[in-house]
């Protein structure tokens, strides 16, 4: 005989925790009964879709390690004096640069909220469902470093080529060694064609090329990453001076 217990043991054991809980609260309450069995299935599969969605959430956020936990496409000030239009954002929010291949390079000077927009485009990103890896620069190469003492040099670049959105915050800020040039160069060309890179810099993209000092890995990493790439320049007073003012 079929029994409630049997069946929310075979709907844990089919992992269908959104159908079950749902199904759970239909049993508590009466007024389903008003509805066709057509309707109850539908709200039962619903609530279904929607846990998955919400775990899938969950675990991309987990896994993207984002920083700032106020990162939000919402929480966004915008203006012509931060050089930041709102709906070019909101274009972004789309996520199409993600499915064209297409990079987003933020520059400013300190403090204007480079990191912010990053990371919140990275969190609309993961809402749609894509998943997403956040980096400082200076960390990432300290992995790939140790990675490659260990001998899982390969098996680095390999993982961070699954992230269909690679953030790469804070460019520029201390001299690179010549394996950390090269180190980079093999990042970028191995996401070419396999998804997105968002990074942040103080230098100015105008800059870039001198930084990296090795004048062809300096060529072939620009063109990769400035090719169809959108460009986003901050400006204005330090958002942490900003928000100081406003707090005293």
């Amino acid at each position: 005989m079929m029994t409630l217990s049997t069946l929310n043991h075979q709907l844990a054991t089919l992992g269908l925790d959104g159908f079950k809980s749902s199904l759970s609260l239909q049993m508590e309450d009466t007024s389903y009964t008003k509805l066709s069995f057509e309707e109850r299935l539908y709200m039962l599969l619903e609530s279904e879709m929607n846990d998955r969605v919400n775990k899938k959430i969950k675990r991309l956020s987990a896994q993207a390690k984002l920083k700032d936990r106020q990162a939000a496409l919402e929480n966004l000030e915008y203006g012509s004096k931060r050089g930041l239009d709102r709906s070019y954002i909101l274009s972004l929010a789309t996520c199409e640069y993600v499915q064209r291949h297409q990079n987003i390079l933020i520059t400013g000077p300190t403090g204007v909220g480079k990191s912010f927009l990053a990371q919140a485009l990275g969190k609309r990103a993961i809402h749609e469902g894509i998943s997403v890896r956040y980096y400082r620069v200076s960390h990432l190469l300290e992995e790939i470093k140790v990675a490659r003492a260990s001998g899982n040099y390969t098996k680095i670049l390999t993982t961070l080529s699954r992230y269909a959105i690679l953030i790469l915050d804070d460019f520029g800020v201390t001299p690179l060694k010549n394996d950390e040039v090269n180190d980079l160069f093999e990042i970028i060309e191995e996401r070419m064609f396999n998804g997105a890179i968002i990074m942040t810099a103080q230098l100015p993209i105008k800059e870039w090329h001198a930084y990296l000092g090795n004048e062809t890995i300096a060529d072939a990493m620009m063109d990769r990453l400035i090719h169809s790439a959108h460009k986003i320049e901050l400006k204005g007073e330090s958002m942490r001076k900003l928000l100081a003012k406003k707090e005293d």
